[in-house]
């Protein structure tokens, strides 16, 4: 059942987390939808304007209604990741999605609000839910100092002024992660503090948590013992860090970089061990199926299994 991040963040808001799942291909798609199935999940499935280019709108979509056909029990939205202006436009004009995201984090504070402020306009006379960020989601570097450390996070003032002058319907806050296998440097970790004062300001109000993959040290040993090239020390956000952030306010959990890393596993063991085979169909398999297992621990550790069923039962 396709349905609006309204629904589904009104229903978790503060008691579990929405796994929301970037996806690129067909496989992913497929482990993606059958994990939720079996563990009776709700989720959210994002496409980025990269996955956009390279597989187009409609194979990605075509793939995502088709699996909920496979899967008619799974309850999920479908978000457009990262978006400008012409990505937004095409998605709102497509009739696909349940929500945007507009990211204009790296702009000057007022012209993140314009640029905002105007796609929600636009998203909103079509009923679809907007995303917005505000704040460096850049991690945090060895050597700043505190003052210099906090200028990157998202500052609870500026977060209430923003929704209340754009209207955005969720926010993406910046509380110490980044994007890709190195969320914290020199043992950091999530910014609870900063994280509370938000949620003070913006009581009730669905936040969004980027660049949440974990990072499972264990799958970046394997990835180097069969040949890769990744830091054994790259670092992702702890099952307990998001279960704790999830109690803040954190509705929406972004997952891609995790995918990608059991990706390069699953690829390299399978040629390293069956160097003869050259089937493409033989490794997707096997990485649909490690795909289903990483989704349903997300799941888990959301505490969102069985909460389909909630929902569906809520909504009729």
């Amino acid at each position: 059942m396709l349905v609006s991040p309204r629904i589904l963040f009104n229903h978790c808001y503060g008691q579990y987390g929405i796994a929301a799942i970037n996806v690129f291909t067909l496989e992913q798609v497929l482990g993606v939808f059958r994990a939720a199935s079996n563990a009776n999940a709700p989720f959210i499935i994002q496409t980025t304007p990269v996955a956009r280019d390279y597989a187009t709108p409609e194979l990605l979509i075509g793939m995502i209604h088709t699996a909920a056909t496979l899967y008619p029990d799974t309850v999920f939205a479908i978000h457009l990741d990262h978006g400008v202006e012409a990505h937004i436009g095409h998605a709102l004009e497509s009739g696909h999605y349940t929500s945007v995201m507009i990211d204009a984090s790296h702009d000057p504070l007022q012209t993140n609000i314009d640029r905002t402020r105007r796609v929600v306009q636009q998203a909103h006379e079509k009923g679809i839910w907007v995303e917005a960020e505000l704040g460096v989601l850049s991690g945090v570097e060895d050597g700043l100092s505190v003052e210099a450390e906090m200028a990157r996070y998202t500052q609870p003032a500026e977060a209430a002024f923003f929704v209340k002058e754009t209207q955005c319907d969720s926010l993406a806050i910046a509380i110490g992660t980044s994007h890709g296998a190195y969320k914290f440097s020199g043992g950091k970790g999530l910014q609870f503090d900063a994280l509370k004062k938000i949620q003070t300001v913006l009581p009730g109000y669905p936040l969004v948590l980027h660049g949440a993959s974990a990072v499972d040290p264990l799958e970046v040993d394997r990835v180097v013992k069969a040949g890769g090239q990744m830091e054994k020390d790259a670092k992702g956000v702890s099952d307990d860090e998001v279960r704790r952030a999830i109690q803040l306010g954190i509705c929406k959990i972004n997952i891609a970089t995790d995918l990608r890393v059991l990706w390069a596993r699953v690829h390299r063991e399978f040629f390293r061990d069956y160097p003869n085979q050259f089937d493409p169909i033989a490794p997707g398999k096997v990485y649909i199926n490690e795909l289903e297992k990483l989704c349903t621990r997300k799941f888990e550790a959301y505490g969102a299994v069985g909460k389909a069923a909630e929902l569906i039962h809520a909504i009729h």
